[in-house]
């Protein structure tokens, strides 16, 4: 049961063969995808294409790279939104908050605003039950910090590239981490230890379609789901155990941690 739990499928890059490409994926195996949005703007083509796919799932939220872009009533808009699609017939592909989160790589200057903004769509994950899709980039340690305040209901924190320390408290606090065309790069020696020796029911596999290409198609081209099915090779052969036996439990996790997706796999 191949899924891809983050997949910017929305993104320009695909407004060409968007629907191809997704068949393409499925062709390899891939059940179902998870789509999460970045900003309000991207809210209604997201649920829209979703609505067409009955295998897409989709995530509502502010990124914090797009925090300038908030409006000031940004999460009062939120959680109307999110309100009205659990009471209408979208309801089973709504399956997180995200994509949330920190992100200190670039800057710290509106690190304020951030945590606002993070701390405000944590509230509205736990007000209606809901998990989370975190980005993590360069702020893990603030991000557990938050976690242990607003205790949601788990989700998975993306493109994980901590310590092992970190990735159990993670693990404690309900969260699966995720994994992808990174790992598959022979000089990410970091990540692909991780890979290797975390415990395998704390892994998801993504893609973050178009970005993160893995090492096949180079650092410029375009990654997409259809890449999957050979990432997963990839982390079988890290880690060494059969596709079919890793597939499964790597499946398994994906449709613990959103509960909802069981649904879209049927």
């Amino acid at each position: 049961m191949l899924i891809d739990t983050h997949c910017h499928l929305d993104a320009s890059e695909f407004d060409a063969d968007r629907d191809q490409v997704w068949q393409e994926a499925q062709a390899q195996g891939v059940r179902a995808v998870v789509i999460p949005a970045v900003t309000q703007a991207t809210f209604q083509p997201i649920m829209q294409w979703c609505a067409q796919h009955p295998q897409a799932g989709f995530a509502l939220g502010w990124h914090p790279m797009y925090v300038a872009q908030a409006p000031d009533d940004a999460l009062q808009q939120l959680q109307e939104i999110v309100a009205t699609v659990l009471a209408g017939p979208q309801a089973h592909q709504l399956l997180a908050i995200g994509e949330i989160g920190l992100d200190f790589y670039l800057t710290r200057d509106n690190e304020a605003k951030q945590i606002a903004l993070f701390e405000g769509q944590l509230q509205i994950a736990k007000q209606f039950e809901l998990p989370v899709i975190l980005h993590v980039r360069s702020a893990i340690d603030s991000i557990l910090k938050y976690l242990r305040k607003h205790r949601v209901h788990g989700g998975i924190a993306h493109a994980f590239n901590g310590s092992m320390q970190q990735a159990a408290i993670f693990g404690q606090l309900g969260f699966k981490l995720g994994f992808g065309g990174a790992m598959t790069w022979p000089r990410a020696l970091k990540i692909r230890q991780l890979a290797a020796e975390l415990p395998l029911e704390l892994l998801v596999l993504e893609t973050d379609a178009p970005d993160i290409p893995p090492v096949w198609i180079g650092h410029q081209g375009r990654n997409s789901p259809v890449q999957l099915k050979r990432i997963a090779e990839e982390l079988c052969l890290i880690r060494g155990l059969e596709t079919s036996q890793l597939i499964e439990m790597i499946g398994k996790n994906s449709t613990q941690v959103l509960p909802k997706l069981a649904h879209l796999c049927t």
